[in-house]
Parts: structure tokens; C-alpha cells; sequence
């Protein structure tokens, strides 16, 4: 898990950045679709227990589908028709069931870290478990060479302890060890960590960047992101190969959780439309595991928010241009940071401090911002976190929406932590719906609620039955490294509202009925990612699906994120198997 939220850390930039940009700035859809054609007879018949995710039809015993696309549902005699003797039969070892849509998480920040080992509090769920698991990792490994540790989260140990140099020179003495912390503002490193980079007691603090010390000597501990790029940035790169093995890792870990479509949420904030132009490029190499929508950011170094639209526009980045494998389609704004660093932008102080985080623009700024994606027809895709950020958000949106007359975006308000009634009407009344990641309640529930918010902020915490109270249709994310990509859990979270650290419930009059929470990973993620011909298995609809050892559908929420998949499919074809 992670806590960094939506912006790419500047060592991203360093490392990685300089493969994307060698992708240049030639946008070249595949069109895999392209030579499909929708026939009277189907190509292919699955034939099992098929859940459709239809509550008027919720099982069939066969699915005909034809150029990509589903012609026909129901019993093996319904579709005789429908068949002939070149049509090939599929019977999986499981029950089909929707591909299951990731709407919010990332890729690009993703890769910096990817191959590092996991120290998270759900891999070590103890302090001395995540010393033990980097003791291991460096007996393993030839001295001299890095050990790298990722997503290490202090807030969710008692006493939030650090990982000193103390303590990583007593593991590791001949090895240099660096350790992420998951917000990423902190890295933890040891002596021979901090020797190859040529930091010493006497070195001083960079801009944007502080060294822990005591007593005049260095701990280990290096704050913010001027301090980490003095140790970390003579870490080895990834070569060009790397960085493209390294997606289609992350996005075959997405199929591998029954996922077929997901929304990159913040692309090209590290190299601009070379990002979109590598989509494209790999996807014509060789599909894609699962369809990518991508989320433009709104943010370029020295350019205005209105230069940085004329350049996704000249580049031929516009809204919904691509094609069915890699579209590109919103606006992607960052009001404020994260709610577990404490940067979430609150009405109230953080517990034991003096703030509530503050926001990331200035209320100009912002409308200026906001304006220039809606002023190319862009859906916004607004990060909001605490209930200021939320109100800021929401009050500049209230004020620029209506000159745009009615529209189809589908905007929409990114984890939209902490809100009230009178915010989840306003936003049904403008049109924003909200996305929200589930993991907070799951992973960090118990932490908002004693150290970090307080009680009766965390009891307003992902609030998915009062969101669908309100006539909206929220969907659930991962924020992925943020968390794992695991819609499942996420659902089911929605629906049982258990705190991983005690079991207990977090505000059980916000638990969703299964029904909801299954529709926010699958019609209203489509929905909101603008894939209405996914989310369920329907005539007309794309044959975009997965095979799983349980159906959610029918079976116990408690159970859901235990379910293993087998195999996902897009367009009737194998995108990913285990």
C-alpha cells in the first residue's frame, strides 16, 4: 500500500522518464477492433454457469458471441440458432462472470518501484516482520549490490516507529538498503546507502529536503523529495525494455484480479504525451491485458493550465480519441494530497495539530484550471480528499458548469474521502459522481479514526449508501500503488465495512447491500469511465469477461475477497490466464 495519491514522484521523473519520452509524440492507434464484424452467427459459444450481473436474468447456461460482441444469452436451445458447425465451444472450469472495471490507479508512478520488495503493513503485520522481511532480502542478495524496500507505512504500527540507519546497518552491513516509505516523502536508509551517495553528517540540507539527525548525526531517515533525490537518484535505471515489461506486469496484475478495463488516473505528468504514445505503441505490439482509459493531467512545468490543453490538443490527444484498446478520456485536476500524510485538505486540524492540510491551487488557479479541461469538452476528474478540498472542488465546479449547458461527461470527484449531505446533493445536482477508494476504510479506518481524524470525521468515510441515497453512482478504486488492485475486496469492504486492524465496523449505517457494491466495480466504474458496452454480459454488449472459482453475484460478501480468477477475456479472445 501507498498513501502517495495521484502525482508521480520526481525520482519517477528521473528514472523513468527519459524511456517514455524515447516513445516520441506520434499517436498510433491499433485498431484491434477494427477487422472484428458483428454476424447473425457467433464465433464462439461459452457454455457453463455464466452470471450475467442482470438481476432480471442473473444466471444463463450459454453466450454467443460474434466479432467481439455479445448476440445472444440464455439456455443451450435458446441459441441454437445462433450456431453453426464453425462456431467453437468454450466451457471454462468456473463460472463467467462481467469483467470487472478498475476506474482510478496508476501506472506510470507505479513503475518506479515495481520489482522492490514489499514491506507494507498487509505483507508485514508487525514492525519486526518488515525488519525481519529486509534482514532476509539482504542475506539474499550479493554484497555490494541495493536491497529495496517499498510501501513501509509507520502510521499503522504502534508508535510509528522509523526504520533508523541503526537498525538497517544491523541487517544489512554490507549491503546499501533503501526503504519507501508508502506516502513516498520519506526514504530510510543505511550507511552504505547514504556513502554511495555521498551524504555525510556534515552534508546540509538541500532545498525541498531535510536529512533526520540526532545529535548532529544523520539517522537515516531523509524527508521530502529534495533529500530522497540525493540518496536514491544513483540507483541503477530500468532500460527501455524494463519500463515496458513493467506495464504489462501491472496491467496483467489487473486481469489476474478479473479485471478487463481500467482508467490510468493521472498520465502525463512525467512525459507528457510520450505516455500515451507507449500505450498505443505496446498495445500494438501485442494487445494489451485489459482496455486502458487514460485521465490527461493538467499540469505541464512552465506552461499555463490553457498551454497545457493546446498541447494534448495538438499533439491529437482529444476527449475520447484513440481507439477501443487505448482512449484517452479526462481532465485529471489535484486539489490536495493524502489523507495518511496528513496533506488532505480538512475544515478541521488533523488530531494533535494546528491544520487541516491546505489545497494545492489557488481559488483562481483552480477555476482557471478547471476551465481550460472543460472548455475542450474533457469529463474533469477532480482529486478531492478532505471536506475542504471537496467544497473548493465543488464550489468552483457549481460556478463553471452551467455556462456549458447539459452535457454527458459524467465528471467526477477522485476518493472524495470525507463529505457531508449537504455535498453528495450538490454534486448530484451538478452532475459529479463520486469514486472512492474503499482501502481507506479497510487499511487506514482504524488510524483515521484514533490518530489521524478522529471518530466522528472517520464515521463520514467513504460513504457509499449515502452517496447512492442521493441519486448518484459512485464506483470503487484501488489508487493503485496506493493499494492493491483488487475490486473484490474493495466491494466487499463497501458492503462489510471492516477495519483490517480490529475487525470492528466503521459506521454501519454507511455499508452498501451487495447489489450496490457490485455495481461500482462494474456498470457504474463502466459508466463512469464512458464504457457503457461493458459492466454486464448483455446482447450488445462487448464480450469482456472473466472466469472465477465463486460468483460474487451469489454468493457471501464475506467471501468475495478470497475469489481466484482464472483466465479474463476481451472480446471473446484470452487476454490474460494463469
Amino acid at each position: 500500500m501507498s498513501d502517495s495519491c495521484c502525482e508521480p514522484h520526481p525520482l519517477a521523473h528521473s528514472h523513468i522518464g527519459e524511456h517514455l519520452a524515447k516513445a516520441g509524440s506520434t499517436i498510433a492507434p491499433a485498431n484491434h477492433g477494427a477487422g472484428l464484424t458483428v454476424g447473425a452467427t457467433a464465433d464462439l459459444l461459452v457454455v457453463g454457469t455464466i452470471s450475467t450481473g442482470v438481476a432480471s436474468s442473473p444466471t444463463v447456461e450459454a453466450m454467443a458471441i460474434s466479432g467481439g460482441q455479445i448476440i445472444g444469452l440464455g439456455s443451450l436451445s435458446d441459441l441454437e440458432g445462433l450456431t453453426t458447425s464453425a462456431t467453437k465451444t468454450l466451457k471454462p472450469a468456473g463460472t463467467v462472470i462481467p469483467g470487472l472495471i478498475e476506474p482510478h490507479m496508476h501506472i506510470w508512478s507505479s513503475l518506479l518501484n515495481l520489482t522492490w520488495t514489499d514491506v507494507s503493513h498487509e505483507a508485514c503485520p508487525t514492525f519486526d516482520s518488515v525488519v525481519a522481511t529486509i534482514k532476509d532480502q539482504a542475506a539474499k542478495t550479493p554484497d555490494g549490490q541495493y536491497v529495496l524496500g517499498k510501501l513501509f507505512d509507520p502510521s499503522l504500527y504502534p508508535g510509528e516507529p522509523n526504520l533508523t540507519r541503526a537498525i538497517l546497518d544491523q541487517v544489512s552491513p554490507n549491503n546499501p538498503v533503501m526503504v519507501m516509505n508508502a506516502s513516498q516523502h520519506f526514504l530510510y536508509a543505511n550507511s552504505p546507502a547514504l556513502a554511495n551517495a555521498g551524504v555525510t553528517d556534515q552534508t546540509p540540507d538541500p532545498a525541498g529536503g531535510h536529512f533526520g539527525r540526532v545529535d548532529g548525526k544523520l539517522n537515516g531517515v531523509i524527508g521530502e523529495a529534495g533529500a530522497i533525490l540525493m540518496v536514491a537518484g544513483s540507483l541503477p535505471k530500468p532500460s527501455q525494455a524494463g519500463v515496458a515489461s513493467g506495464i504489462n506486469t501491472i496491467l496483467s496484475m489487473c486481469a489476474q484480479q478479473g479485471v478487463t478495463s481500467i482508467r490510468e488516473a493521472v498520465t502525463g505528468a512525467i512525459a507528457g504525451v510520450s505516455e500515451v504514445a507507449m500505450l498505443h505503441q505496446l498495445n500494438g505490439l501485442k494487445r494489451l491485458p485489459t482496455r486502458v482509459s487514460t485521465a490527461q493531467f493538467s499540469v505541464m512545468q512552465g506552461k499555463t493550465s490553457a498551454e497545457v490543453a493546446a498541447a494534448w490538443k495538438a499533439a491529437g490527444v482529444t476527449p475520447f480519441s484513440g481507439d477501443e484498446m487505448v482512449r484517452a478520456d479526462a481532465w485529471k485536476v489535484v486539489t490536495d494530497g493524502s489523507n495518511q500524510g496528513r496533506s488532505g485538505y480538512f475544515e478541521q486540524p488533523y488530531l494533535g495539530e494546528v491544520t487541516g492540510g491546505q489545497a494545492n491551487w489557488t481559488p483562481e488557479g483552480l477555476h482557471e484550471v478547471l476551465k481550460a479541461g472543460l472548455d475542450d469538452g474533457w469529463q474533469v476528474m477532480a482529486h478531492v480528499n478532505g471536506d475542504a478540498a471537496v467544497e473548493f472542488a465543488l464550489t468552483t465546479l457549481e460556478d463553471l458548469l452551467p455556462a456549458y449547458g447539459k452535457s454527458d461527461l459524467r465528471h467526477r470527484f477522485e476518493h472524495c474521502s470525507v463529505t457531508s449531505d449537504d455535498q453528495l446533493a450538490r454534486m448530484a445536482a451538478a452532475g459529479i459522481n463520486p469514486s472512492f477508494l474503499m482501502n481507506h476504510v479497510y487499511y487506514w479506518g482504524a488510524a483515521f479514526r484514533d490518530t489521524i481524524l478522529g471518530p466522528e470525521r472517520a464515521n463520514h468515510l467513504d460513504r457509499v449508501a449515502s452517496a447512492y441515497k442521493h441519486g448518484l453512482r459512485p464506483s470503487l478504486h484501488s489508487d493503485y500503488n496506493v493499494s492493491k488492485v483488487q475490486p473484490l475486496l474493495s466491494a466487499r469492504t463497501a458492503v462489510l465495512r471492516q477495519l483490517q486492524a480490529d475487525g470492528s465496523v466503521l459506521n454501519a449505517a454507511e455499508c452498501a447491500t451487495p447489489e450496490q457494491a457490485l455495481a461500482a466495480i462494474t456498470t457504474n466504474a463502466a459508466w463512469q469511465i464512458h464504457a457503457d458496452d461493458r459492466g454486464t454480459l448483455e446482447v450488445g454488449k462487448r464480450a469482456d469477461f472473466a472466469v472465477a472459482d465463486s460468483d460474487p453475484w451469489s454468493s457471501d460478501p464475506a467471501g468475495w475477497d478470497a475469489i481466484k480468477v482464472s483466465e479474463t477475456y476481451i472480446d471473446g479472445t484470452v487476454a490474460w490466464s494463469a
